[in-house]
């Protein structure tokens, strides 16, 4: 039995992991999303790394998963305690220094989803169109309504800190990419990994959010991860 610690995107309650714990559990697997401070506007990165290692089990080297955003935070959980494995999925990775903030412009991120861009404008002005195209396209609409409650924008924390880690952890890495994400489409996923991590991806069937779309799948290729299987 593993335990899987699930980390979720930009301001997103780790609620959202739900069926993905279910899935998990029906694997024979531990799986837990601690709580984040998603109220505190001026959190940052380090402080949601801070309550997710409060938030873990004594008796775990759990299997980190970052989605999206949640890639500025997972590899800092894996410097403070012992981890089997880190998981990154559909995610923002960084480099030392880099803010979120500057990881769209340093990453060429415009350059990946320019017709998106053209139809919606920037991602700060996209409504509900956009949303549905980019994020929930996937996703079952009883889904979709019924997490409506756990989504919400992220505080500004979160992107002006400072990646402050030196070097990526020494810790086996994967980088787990959607081939149908809209946001991050696979090519820009396959370069970013290269560039900054000197990592293939792997692949699963999906969107942007997995955990919403395909949660067992999600569970089932994290398992196979684990275990080494592509």
């Amino acid at each position: 039995m593993a335990t899987f610690v699930l980390i979720p995107g930009a301001g997103t309650d780790p609620r959202v992991y739900g069926a993905t714990i279910e899935a998990l559990s029906d694997l024979g697997h531990r799986a837990l999303a601690p709580s984040l401070p998603l109220r505190d506007e001026h959190a940052r990165p380090s402080d949601h790394a801070e309550a997710i290692v409060r938030g873990l089990p004594d008796d775990a080297e759990p299997v980190i998963v970052a989605q999206s955003l949640g890639a500025f935070t997972g590899p800092l959980v894996a410097a403070r305690v012992p981890v089997a494995q880190l998981v990154l999925l559909a995610p923002m990775i960084p480099r030392p220094r880099e803010t979120a903030g500057e990881w769209w412009g340093n990453t060429r991120h415009e350059e990946a989803i320019v017709d998106i861009l053209r139809r919606h404008g920037p991602m700060s002005a996209w409504g509900r169109d956009a949303i549905a195209e980019v994020f929930l396209h996937d996703v079952d609409p009883a889904v979709a309504r019924a997490n409506e409650p756990f989504q919400g924008a992220p505080g500004r924390g979160m992107f002006v800190e400072p990646w402050p880690l030196d070097a990526w952890p020494e810790v086996p890495t994967r980088v787990l990419i959607p081939n149908s994400d809209r946001l991050f489409p696979i090519d820009f996923q396959r370069r970013i990994a290269r560039e900054r991590l000197g990592l293939e991806i792997d692949e699963m069937a999906g969107g942007h959010l997995p955990m919403l779309s395909r949660p067992r799948e999600l569970a089932e290729r994290l398992s196979a991860l684990l275990e080494g299987e592509a």
